[in-house]
């Protein structure tokens, strides 16, 4: 009877092990091709992302390509303005689009240098400069719901106030460190360029349906308050640039839009001949804003690997002898 009862438990004590054995080698395979899925994923993603940094490095060639056909105006005939563009390759494909940022007003202008007062005037009262004008004037004609003369004046003096070196409140809608310290969650103005649009989130009196809109109008040149408007590269859905930056009707501004042509204009004093623009009281230092060449070009690519994805956003700068630059690479959807 002893001996059934040892034979027993040694029965059992076997089924034990071997389920124990079985439940290690079904966690070790689990683990093994977890490891396996992990490896081949950031395979898959370094892949992408390659795919993605090839895109950049034909963008630059492109650029370079319209550089050596036109070196002197920048248009939307060339080929670097052809819209958004997909190619296939091994197991994915890379999509990619060169846009202008000079084709757009840029938020960084608002960044004065204090000492520079050559470009302001009187508006109300109230000295401001041309660039802050501009501003506010592109805030009105964009027609945002809840957006008026009132609303764009202390988005002007906030964002103002974001980029500038002082403390000093610019307005009566302007805010500094002691505005935003006193916050539920307190943060600090920045006090220098703007790096993305998502910032503008947090400055005063900016609201999500106004930064969408903002997006279609403007750019964030990076660290630099360069305020030339390629008159050859805004788009033609666009006229509220010049109506902000002219002072001009949008029916005028449309139709100096239209008139450009496939190669647009070689010089600034073509564009300003137009008819709907000579008739028009444009002062010396509006005319200053706007350029026939451009320096900077934004690449948004996107790359897919074997179910893998990558988006870059890159910023490149054309210097004075036509060499390219990479100033800025943000990784993601923006």
């Amino acid at each position: 009877m002893v001996i059934k009862q040892q034979k027993g438990v040694a029965l059992i004590t076997v089924m034990l092990i071997v389920a124990l054995i079985a439940i290690l080698a079904t966690q070790m395979t689990a683990r093994l091709q977890l490891q396996m899925q992990r490896t081949t994923n950031i395979g898959s993603n370094q892949q992408a992302y390659w795919y993605a940094m090839g895109a950049e490095a034909f963008a630059k060639r492109v650029l370079l390509q319209s550089l050596e056909d036109d070196a002197e105006v920048t248009h939307l005939g060339q080929i670097w303005a052809q819209g958004e563009n997909t190619f296939p390759v091994a197991l994915g494909q890379i999509t990619g689009e060169i846009s202008d940022l000079q084709g757009c007003f840029n938020l960084n202008a608002l960044r004065a240098d204090e000492d520079d007062n050559d470009n302001a005037g009187t508006v109300n009262g109230t000295k401001k400069s041309i660039t802050r004008t501009a501003f506010e004037e592109l805030l009105i004609a964009l027609a945002i719901e809840g957006v008026g003369s009132f609303e764009a004046e202390y988005m002007a003096d906030a964002l103002t106030d974001w980029l500038d070196t002082n403390s000093g409140i610019s307005g009566s809608g302007g805010a500094e460190d002691n505005d935003y310290a006193s916050k539920e969650f307190p943060y600090l103005a920045a006090n220098n360029y703007l790096a993305s649009f998502a910032e503008l989130r947090i400055v005063e009196h900016f609201t999500v349906p106004v930064i969408n809109k903002l997006k279609e109008y403007t750019c964030i040149l990076p660290n630099t308050n360069l305020n030339k408007v390629n008159i050859n590269t805004i788009a033609e859905d666009k006229p509220e640039i010049l109506v902000a930056m002219l002072g001009i009707s949008q029916n005028d501004a449309s139709q100096a839009l239209s008139a450009r042509g496939d190669e647009g204009f070689t010089t600034v004093e073509d564009f300003f001949s137009l008819a709907e623009l000579s008739k028009a009281d444009i002062s010396a230092e509006q005319k200053k804003q706007f350029a026939v060449k451009s320096e900077y070009f934004k690449l948004k690519a996107t790359a897919s690997f074997n179910n893998s994805y990558f988006a870059l956003n890159t910023i490149m700068k054309v210097d004075n002898k036509n060499n390219i630059s990479v100033i800025s690479r943000i990784i993601g959807r923006e």
